[in-house]
């Protein structure tokens, strides 16, 4: 019996002696993995109406998604966008420029400006309307017709002149609608298609002012050219620099940016 337990006790302080002196024994754990990541799972069902409150916010999440895909159209064709970017396409023209500035600069530098003139109007639409429905003191229809206002009300003061009388008087015409008494009579599906011809119209008219002074500068220095025997030397590349140092001496980019912002006041 002694034999049998004094050999593994022997061989114990065998094992034991191997480690170095003042060492501790210890014993390694195995971490245990991580759980998988859940994936949360979707589920997207469709089911018969229960009620028909269930049937208008479908319809209204529907028209939601209608408004939000066409909103690049709606500030394209609705603000201030429109005559703006028309107006700086005129003045690249007519500066003779291909590449500089770029198209997407030109996009930009509308797209800002139409932030600025139209800031007021965002803002009063989003007191008015977007806000009372976010926190729930307005319906979805009354927040429309708020938010119809602040446009309409910027359209109309565009419209002052006599080309957007006589666009309304068409579209009124052409859809058989009787004459209105006032502004308010107007429908907005017919404000809206007159409020762009009258942009176009106005855009054309100032995109012609500006080409006045460098179509003179053409003109000088083709009849130079000619003058001269350079029939072979096309004009555009001579006239562009004297075009630019024009534009710049007169400082051309504030006061076309200034009578811009004007134009809608």
């Amino acid at each position: 019996m002694f034999l049998c337990v004094s050999g593994p006790l022997f061989a114990q302080q065998q094992n034991q002696s191997n480690f170095p002196g003042r060492s501790t024994q210890g014993t390694v754990n195995v971490p245990t993995p991580p759980a998988p990541p859940v994936v949360p799972f979707i589920d997207l069902t469709i089911r018969n109406p229960a009620s028909g409150r269930e049937v208008a916010f479908s319809i209204q999440l529907l028209l939601l998604l209608t408004v939000l895909s066409l909103a690049p159209s709606i500030l394209i064709l609705m603000t201030s966008f429109l005559r703006i970017s028309i107006v700086l396409d005129f003045i690249k023209r007519a500066l003779s420029l291909q590449q500089a500035p770029p198209n997407q600069v030109i996009l930009g530098i509308s797209f800002f400006m139409t932030l600025f003139i139209m800031w007021p109007t965002f803002e009063t639409i989003y007191t008015r309307s977007f806000k009372p429905l976010s926190e729930g003191k307005i319906g979805v229809e009354e927040a429309y017709r708020e938010a119809e206002q602040p446009l309409r009300l910027f359209m109309y003061n565009q419209m002052r002149n006599k080309t957007g009388t006589n666009n309304i008087r068409l579209f009124m015409a052409m859809r058989g609608l009787p004459k209105p008494n006032t502004l308010a009579d107007v429908p907005t599906y017919v404000l809206i298609p007159a409020f762009i011809l009258n942009e176009l119209t106005v855009a054309f008219k100032i995109g012609i002012l500006l080409y006045i002074p460098f179509i003179v500068i053409d003109m000088v220095v083709a009849s130079a050219l000619m003058s001269m025997g350079m029939i072979m030397l096309p004009p555009v590349m001579i006239s562009m620099p004297f075009k630019l140092i024009l534009f710049v001496l007169v400082d051309g980019w504030s006061l076309l940016t200034e009578q811009l912002i004007r134009s809608f006041g």
